[in-house]
């Protein structure tokens, strides 16, 4: 057989070997270093037999699905020192991720020293350095199999497959797990592990299951390497919004009040009220109409609109549904229902088309606790939302629009560079959860596919991510921890203008359906909130800061020049506050620093004398004396541009100069 390597050159053989011994007669070093291998563009176990003419790659470290097999493999040996120091405790699932590999487990709770106890029988398993080896069983085989060992949710698992499929399992020393590889083939070949943290996490992600106990790991092939991203870990800890966010006083929460209901501090309001203010006028130069719609309905227009037969989990349900004489109502999980009766008030013609709607929406979601994180992830929360009523004819030329106005205001915030696209579609073999037929359903992703083609956007696929009236356009971006979350959306809807009989008239007098484009042009505030509190780590543009000067007088004697500068910053928009406190000045610029304000402004005898302020910003440290006027007009400029002006002098130096 002829076997093609990744350079191009081709190795022949006379009889049938195993990826593994290919990596060996490549040579030992490529072998001692493989995870995986890849024939025809698939990825194998390394024990895969090799018997005819292929492509074949051999996966290191290097290679993302070599990566992830290595981790997989360190999630087995997690798995296998639980048992051992757990043997109560019954596995669920255990896969690599981006930064690592998790396993769930039914079991107590385990605190940080209980992972360290862990970490190192974790590290004894791989220096015992057993061979893991696949085997395979029969569906009913594999259940009895589980079910002696007491592992019911991986007999649930087995249950979920097909009744033809034969299992895969992997052994290593006296543990064996549920899995379809691909591994390691042996223990030793793990460096560098560290078990990150614990958290909880129900099963399959469902809040009516039970909650199991999630243990965070990674692995490296050198501790260098283990030793750097833990570095990376308590830097990017230092951004985490959920952390960084209250000790700035943006946000905070409060048990009493609920899980994912957060509290605007003034300071996070004052953010919030900037980009609301900003966006409105946005939409408005864009031709979008503002509407207000009632915070909750009776069911009967959920019903109308579906959302009660394909939502109705997700949704915060007032009243009894069970007292025929009592009226049933819910808080609004999104807008759109309202809008089209904003539509309906009045007959269209397709001159009246498109119709624009735009509404800063409060919605409400019952999202499950166990995804209650900071701002990301919320059960009450506000969204630029919009809806365009638009003719067929008319669906590309506004979902462009659409599309640009989410980017123009991703490159006004500096985020544009941070995001990815992704067309997210229906799962055919899912249909329950959808309106609409096959047909339909190709030919609005198909339209949508062109459009974005049309329009050079790069971006993947994913199935099963989509609204049940139609396909999504999501923009996606990652927090600090790598966990990635949809910040804006637009969405082609085929479904819902019927189900509310919405119509135009057409230039023929006929009554036509118009197409819906749902769209969000900046996403949830919160969410975006806590998008930039990580991307900047609180030194957020001037423009959004909720404090954008602090004027610090060096004695009580100069406070009337500081508040006769503070009110002529106030007149021009600028938000400032005075540092009246008996304290040194150096003291105050420090606090100043660490309150991340942006500009400072010492006043004593010569700036009052000549109508100065001394500046010092975050931007360039000292910036020396100017007149009032001259500042004004350059922070004002600075403002009224959202520039995003780049910090050059270092931290260290400032700290060190006591700037």
């Amino acid at each position: 057989m002829k076997i093609t390597l990744k350079d191009g050159s081709v190795k022949e053989y006379e009889s049938a070997m195993s990826v593994i011994d290919i990596a060996k007669d490549i040579s030992e070093g490529l072998a001692r270093m493989a995870c995986a291998g890849e024939v025809n563009g698939e990825v194998v176990d390394l024990r895969t037999i090799v018997d005819s003419d292929c492509e074949l790659s051999i996966l290191t470290f290097n290679d993302e699905a070599g990566k992830d097999a290595y981790r997989h493999t360190a999630s087995h040996v997690l798995a296998q020192a639980v048992k051992r120091l757990y043997p109560e405790a019954k596995l669920a699932i255990g896969p690599s991720i981006d930064t690592g590999f998790y396993y769930d487990f039914d079991m107590e709770s385990l605190d940080r020293a209980a992972l360290d106890e862990l970490e190192k029988e974790m590290k004894k398993i791989i220096k015992e350095g057993a061979e893991l080896e696949k085997f395979t069983l029969p569906r009913e085989e594999a259940i009895k199999f589980m079910e002696e060992k007491g592992e019911s949710y991986k007999v649930e698992l087995i249950e979920d497959l097909p009744e033809d499929e034969e299992i895969s399992f992997y052994k290593q020393g006296d543990f064996v797990d549920l899995c379809c590889g691909p591994h390691l083939i042996s223990t030793k070949a793990l460096k560098a592990i560290k078990l990150i943290s614990s958290s909880g996490a129900y099963w399959r992600g469902s809040e009516k299951n039970k909650m199991l106990v999630r243990v965070y790991g990674t692995a490296f092939t050198k501790n260098a390497d283990l030793d750097a991203y833990m570095q990376h870990l308590e830097e990017i800890k230092k951004r985490d919004h959920n952390k960084l966010g209250r000790e700035m006083e943006l946000f905070a929460t409060v048990d009493v009040i609920g899980q994912g209901l957060p509290l605007l501090m003034p300071k996070g309001a004052k953010m919030i009220q900037t980009l609301q203010r900003w966006i409105e006028d946005v939409e408005e130069k864009r031709g979008y109409m503002r509407t207000k719609t009632p915070l909750m309905a009776k069911k009967d227009l959920y019903v109308i609109s579906d959302h009660w037969g394909h939502y109705k989990e997700g949704m915060f349900v007032l009243g009894d549904e069970e007292d025929e004489n009592s009226e049933v109502f819910a808080l609004r999980p999104m807008t759109c229902p309202f809008q089209y009766y904003v539509y309906k008030q009045s007959q269209k013609s397709y001159r009246d088309l498109p119709c624009r709607y735009g509404e800063t929406s409060t919605l409400f979601r019952n999202e499950d606790s166990g995804e209650m994180h900071g701002l990301t992830r919320v059960r009450q929360f506000t969204i630029s939302e919009g809806h365009l009523i638009v003719t067929p004819e008319q669906v590309e030329e506004e979902f462009a629009g659409c599309l640009d106005l989410a980017r123009y205001c991703l490159q006004t915030l500096g985020l544009e560079e941070d995001v990815t696209y992704r067309l997210s579609k229906w799962d055919p073999n899912n249909k329950e959860k959808y309106l609409g037929d096959t047909e339909h359903w190709d030919k609005t992703q198909n339209k949508m596919r062109e459009i974005l083609d049309h329009l050079g956007v790069t971006y993947t696929e994913e199935e099963g991510e989509a609204a049940f009236y139609g396909p999504k356009l999501d923009i996606q971006a990652k927090n600090v921890y790598g966990k990635e979350d949809t910040m804006i959306t637009i969405q082609l809807d085929f479904a819902l203008a019927e189900r509310f009989d919405m119509f135009y008239i057409d230039k023929n007098g006929e009554k036509k359906r118009p197409f819906i484009i749902h769209r969000t042009s900046l996403g949830c505030y919160e969410r975006t909130l806590a998008w930039l509190i990580e991307k900047y780590a609180g030194l957020f543009p001037t423009w959004l800061c909720p404090e954008q000067v602090r004027i610090l007088p060096i004695s009580d004697k100069y406070h009337d020049y500081a508040n006769k500068v503070k009110a002529q910053l106030q007149e021009n928009g600028v938000m400032v506050t005075v540092d009246e406190r008996a304290e040194k000045i150096g003291y105050k610029i420090r606090e100043t620093r660490l309150d991340r304000v942006p500009y400072m402004l010492v006043v004593g005898q010569k700036e009052e004398e000549e109508g100065l302020v001394s500046v010092r910003s975050r931007f360039l440290g000292d910036e020396g004396q100017k007149p009032v006027a001259t500042f004004i007009d350059e922070i004002c400029k600075e403002i009224r541009t959202k520039e995003i002006r780049k910090i050059e002098v270092q931290e260290e130096e400032n700290n060190k100069k006591g700037k």
